[in-house]
């Protein structure tokens, strides 16, 4: 396990220590409870990935050769 120093103002520190004696704990517990559940979140990434990955299988068939050809496309008549 890791050691780290933190600088709090004097009020904040202040407040976590009541807030830590109101849950019968100390404030190094507080914040190793808070930055043990801060490392449990979904990431940007992971939540970006996860929704990639639920767009991909919600399509169902998929296939380039049902697209329009080129010169279909580009034919300024068709749209007429």
């Amino acid at each position: 396990m890791k050691n780290i120093t933190v600088s709090l103002p004097d009020e904040v520190y202040r407040r976590a220590r009541i807030k830590a004696a109101e849950r019968d704990t100390s404030v190094s517990a507080l914040v190793r409870e808070f930055l043990v559940s801060l490392g449990k979140e979904e990431s940007d990434f992971e939540r970006r990935k996860r929704l990639q990955q639920e767009v991909l299988c919600s399509i169902k068939r998929f296939r380039a050769g049902d697209r329009m050809p080129r010169d279909k496309v580009h034919d300024r008549n068709a749209l007429r």
